[in-house]
């Protein structure tokens, strides 16, 4: 299966990991580690809220559009090439 983050909030979640990993709780008491985590959240979200994203799913819908219009192009330009061909002779 696939690992990257597919929702903003997956990545959210990845990013939280990270920072846990980075700070141990250990450092901080825990009420201060809860509202750091929460603070860091928040700042992440509006970053990722502010960015021009798609998902992962929306990027693999898309580039199997883009792939049977490139079909159909091809097939289309070949017709053309037939038929000026035919119209040549």
């Amino acid at each position: 299966m696939n690992d990257r983050p597919n929702s903003p909030a997956d990545i959210i979640e990845s990013i939280m990991q990270a920072a846990r990993e980075a700070l141990p709780d250990s450092l901080l008491p825990d009420q201060l580690a809860g509202d750091v985590k929460e603070n860091i959240r928040a700042a992440i979200q509006e970053v990722i809220s502010g960015l021009d994203v798609v998902t992962r799913e929306e990027f693999d819908v898309q580039t199997e559009v883009l792939k049977k219009t490139r079909s159909k192009l091809d097939e289309m330009e070949s017709l053309i090439a037939d038929l000026e061909e035919q119209l040549g002779k």
